[in-house]
């Protein structure tokens, strides 16, 4: 998206309720520090909903909004802010009210959850979308035919995704930048005490030798491979081999590093992923336990229960 003709450009953003603020505000922010910088409005934005009302954000702060009306909405970008319980958000009239703001040519973008919604709209046939990490595996189960990558952010023609938190930040300047230039986008990150301009590539979680505090390469390896392989999950054999070490040394790692069996710890990432499942999607039980390994739904629950305390649909209940 470029600006030639020196027009204010528009931002609309849509809060669904239990939105993420720091996702919001991130979004909105280097849309102000642009006008101040600039010394002149670059930027004009509005907030909306779809009952002209307070919206209360995941941490219970409200936000005044005006009435979507979709059929009069003037503006260059309408982005859709979501949040926390993202799948219990979406109704018929938000879902045709994207579908009719899509259809009058209006770019639309998501923030955080938000492109579930998207999805659910069947608004991102052909195009890239990303996803917050902790929502990825569900949507890629329930949208197996739509392209969610693990990016920081998408651009993809008309549509603008980012993965949550501060991401939004990274999203917004890089369109001032396609807009405006690099020296203004360098600027605003300078201002907002941002260190530089994160690529969409950039990774949403910390790598996993941060996440795990565990710096050696081997157990490292064997437990990415772990990651990538939980719906067919590997033998303990089959792990060592495609690790290249003996079965023996990955036990010994695994005690060593994470006080846990290779086993233990690979059952953990699988339970992980089906809590994951059954809080951000609608699948079935039976399919949960299958997209998490398990073949039987009585052992998945038993596992599940002996793992949370709670049965999966208990989970699904508090949801």
């Amino acid at each position: 998206m470029t600006n030639t003709q020196n027009k204010i450009t528009k931002i609309s953003f849509l809060l669904v309720e239990e939105f993420s603020m720091i996702a919001f505000a991130s979004a909105l922010e280097p849309l102000r520090t642009a006008n101040r910088i600039s010394k002149k409005k670059l930027f004009e934005w509005e907030f909306l909903s779809l009952n002209n009302r307070k919206v209360f954000c995941s941490n219970g702060i409200s936000i005044d909004t005006q009435d979507l009306n979709e059929e009069k909405l003037q503006t260059d970008i309408l982005f859709v802010c979501g949040g926390i319980n993202i799948k219990d958000k979406i109704n018929k009239k938000l879902l045709a009210a994207l579908r009719r703001v899509s259809r009058n040519g209006i770019s639309l973008g998501s923030l955080c959850t938000a492109s579930y919604i998207l999805a659910k709209a069947g608004l991102l046939t052909n195009k890239k979308a990303t996803i917050h990490w902790e929502n990825l595996s569900g949507v890629r189960e329930e949208f197996p035919n739509l392209v969610f990558t693990t990016n920081l952010y998408e651009i993809d023609q008309d549509r603008y995704s980012c993965s949550g938190g501060t991401s939004s930040l990274d999203l917004i300047l890089n369109i001032i930048s396609g807009m405006y230039g690099n020296n203004l986008a360098k600027n605003i990150s300078d201002q907002l005490i941002h260190e530089r301009i994160r690529l969409p590539n950039d990774f949403q979680r910390m790598n996993l030798r941060s996440r795990l505090g565990v710096s050696h390469p081997k157990l490292l390896n064997a437990v990415s491979i772990m990651e990538e392989n939980l719906e067919e999950p590997l033998s303990q054999k089959e792990l060592a081999f495609k690790s290249n070490i003996s079965l023996r040394q990955l036990e010994r790692l695994f005690k060593k590093y994470i006080s846990n069996t290779p086993n233990q710890y690979y059952l953990k990432l699988r339970l992980e992923r089906a809590q994951n499942l059954l809080m951000q999607t609608s699948m079935s039980i039976l399919s949960v336990a299958l997209a998490s390994g398990f073949t039987s739904s009585s052992h998945f629950s038993k596992c599940y229960k002996v793992q949370f305390g709670i049965s999966p649909r208990e989970t699904r209940f508090q949801e």
